[in-house]
């Protein structure tokens, strides 16, 4: 294959990763990269974030002390033998009752902290996927403690223009 071949061939086909992550006003849990071709069914959440990242984290971060998990209702999320794992580990999870699913504009990983790592590796190539991973974990290493408490402490805000909205577009009540 000639190199303008190669060239044009990545492209039409960045690299790209699947991951989990995590924030709270206060820290952020590392990043979980899913491995290429797994499909994020209940037992590889369970498994992979939930008991293998998350809870570690937040045992570790919080030292037994409250929180709330809140997280956005993929089909993951809601089984039954995830609901189990949420209740044993999680206590205090928003459940759907609580938490709107599909409300990436109420969810700070959704309305800021994604946005924000993509851009700090925007127009950068990388010649592998595991060149990708290490450029998104200097990125995410980076964000700092204020970032993330304006970020968390800004749900509130935008909770309240959602009801004020009626659930509508909220963006402009801002």
């Amino acid at each position: 294959m000639s190199p303008k071949r190669r060239l044009a061939h990545n492209r039409l086909f960045p690299k790209s990763v699947m991951v989990w992550a995590g924030i709270t006003a206060t820290g952020k849990t590392p990043l979980v990269f899913i491995e290429r071709n797994v499909k994020i069914n209940s037992e590889v959440y369970q498994k992979i974030v939930l008991m293998d990242n998350l809870l570690p984290w937040v045992t570790q971060h919080f030292a037994g002390g409250p929180f709330i998990l809140q997280q956005d209702w993929a089909p993951s999320h809601g089984s039954r033998s995830t609901l189990a794992v949420l209740e044993a580990h999680f206590p205090g999870f928003l459940d759907k009752n609580l938490w709107p699913a599909s409300s990436p504009d109420l969810n700070p990983m959704d309305f800021s902290v994604w946005g924000m790592l993509e851009g700090k590796i925007a127009g950068k190539v990388f010649a592998t996927v595991d060149d990708l991973k290490a450029a998104l974990e200097v990125a995410w290493a980076s964000i700092d403690d204020g970032y993330l408490r304006r970020t968390v402490n800004s749900v509130k805000k935008r909770l309240k223009a959602c009801v004020k909205a009626r659930g509508s577009n909220f963006e402009i009540l801002l």
